[in-house]
Order: C-alpha cells, then sequence, then structure tokens
C-alpha cells in the first residue's frame, strides 16, 4: 500500500487508463440495467480520457455485440473524446469482440486480439419465435387491433407473411450498410480479403482476423502496453460507479425477478452464438 500511494504522489510511468466494456450491448432499460449502453459506458469514457498525463485510453472488449444503434453512439463517443484529447485508442480483445462488439472495437486506433479470440461478424441478426400453432392447439384466440396497415407486422402469434419477412431485410440491410461503411471508414487499407468474405456475417479466431486484416496484432493488454510504453506504466482501471444501494446489494426488488430472467435468457442467447 506505501509503495502505491509513493507511486502515485511521485507519478512515476505513464498513465493508460482502461475502460473494459463487457456484456451484451442494449439500450439502458433492457437486461435488467445489465450490459452496454452509452448511457452506462459515456461516464468510463469521460473519465478515462480525462485523465491527467494519458499517453493512450485502452479500451477491453468482451462482447458479442447487441444493439447497432447503441454501438453507433459508443463508437461515436470514442471517436469524439479521443479527437478533442489527440489521445489514441487501443482496443484489446478478450474472449469476444464480434457484431457490435467488433463495432466497438472498430472505434480504436489499432486491434490486438488473443490468438483464440472470437472477432468479426460484421452483419445483422433478428430472431424470434412463432407461437402460432401452439396458441391454437392450447384453445387461444389472438386479439389484436391496429391502427396502420403495418403495425402488426412480424407478430409471433400470427402466420409469418412474406411480405413482412422481405420489409425486415430491407431494413437489416440498411442496417449492414452502415456497419460496413463504419469498418471501411476505421480498417481501410488494413483490411486484407474481399468484402463478400469479410462482410458475410462470418467470425473467425483472433489469429485469422490477423490475416484479414480485422486485427492489428496478437497479444493481452498488460504485455503489449508494457512493451510499448516500458514496464512501469500504470494501467487503472475506469469502472462503473454504482450508487449507495447498488454497493450494499439493495438496488433490486422481487418483482424485477421475472424480467431479469428473461433478461438473462436473452443475453445468454447473445453468447451461445458463438459457442461461448
Amino acid at each position: 500500500m506505501l509503495g502505491w500511494i509513493r507511486d502515485r504522489l511521485l507519478r512515476r510511468g505513464p498513465v493508460v487508463p482502461v475502460v473494459t466494456l463487457t456484456g451484451v450491448i442494449v439500450a439502458g432499460s433492457r437486461l435488467g440495467g445489465r450490459g452496454l449502453s452509452i448511457e452506462s459506458v459515456a461516464p468510463m469514457l469521460r473519465r478515462a480520457f480525462n485523465t491527467r498525463g494519458a499517453k493512450a485510453v485502452a479500451i477491453s472488449i468482451n462482447s458479442p455485440g447487441g444493439s447497432p444503434v447503441q454501438s453507433a453512439l459508443i463508437g461515436a463517443r470514442i471517436r469524439l473524446h479521443a479527437r478533442e484529447k489527440n489521445i489514441p485508442v487501443i482496443a484489446f480483445v478478450e474472449d469476444i469482440a464480434a457484431s457490435g462488439g467488433y463495432w466497438l472495437a472498430c472505434a480504436a486506433d489499432e486491434i490486438i486480439a488473443d490468438h483464440n479470440s472470437i472477432v468479426g461478424s460484421i452483419g445483422v441478426v433478428s430472431a424470434g419465435f412463432g407461437f402460432q400453432d401452439l396458441i391454437a392447439r392450447i384453445g387461444v384466440e389472438r386479439r389484436m387491433h391496429t391502427s396502420g396497415e403495418r403495425k402488426g407486422m412480424l407478430d409471433p402469434f400470427q402466420p409469418e407473411k412474406a411480405e413482412d419477412v422481405e420489409r425486415l431485410k430491407r431494413l437489416q440491410a440498411e442496417i449492414h450498410e452502415d456497419f460496413k461503411r463504419w469498418v471501411r471508414e476505421r480498417r481501410g487499407g488494413r483490411l486484407k480479403a474481399s468484402e463478400a468474405e469479410l462482410f458475410s456475417g462470418e467470425f473467425w479466431t483472433g489469429r485469422r482476423g490477423l490475416e484479414l486484416g480485422l486485427v492489428d496484432g496478437l497479444g493481452n493488454l498488460r504485455d503489449w502496453l508494457q512493451a510499448r510504453y516500458g514496464e512501469k506504466v500504470r494501467l487503472p482501471l475506469v469502472t462503473p460507479r454504482r450508487g449507495l444501494l447498488g454497493r450494499l446489494g439493495l438496488g433490486s426488488r422481487l418483482d424485477d425477478i421475472g424480467p431479469a430472467t428473461l433478461a438473462a435468457v436473452e443475453e445468454r442467447w447473445h453468447w451461445q452464438r458463438y459457442g461461448l
């Protein structure tokens, strides 16, 4: 403890704050408050980039993706701070940076992954269930009244319509184009494979990602930063700040159990898509 205090007072060694982004990317109210959103991430980014004397900001990513909107907002916020502070950003992939997780990684100036990390999945997915046969079997009548011709589109309790699926695919294509545009902007000439391959939605190991130009190097955060900034580099972790109730473990209520269970199922689905 005394050595840590002495180092802090003397400010020995360069500083690279580390922001950890772990979880599914969702709007703030989804997944029972868990996950990554601009609401939860913005305060950490602000603190990291405002760290006095920071040589760079490291972003440690472990995310299977999620909301394209929240991914874009977080990525844009990282770039905004980097430009304002003129500080380089280095992303380090842990288990996975796929789909929206890779979107976040592309906000960095460099991407470093483990040999066995999962990277890529540059695509868009929508998933759901069809319950029309189930409710017919148990004698339940579905009643839905809408104002607007397409308001009931893709209702899981009604048979799927070809025109609704086609409309959904057009929406997905627009989002996919934005994703591809972002990767082109951030990775540029570093990409080493055809767009048909890279933007197919496929995902790869970090080792293969390096060959494809999706990442810039292989290694782990501490070793990489010590090699670049010296063994005395200080890596302060920037973590979310919790309120008093959260610190005391009193932030949840009994009536949240049901929604939290559904949120956990949804969260688990995102990870299992990649075998994790």
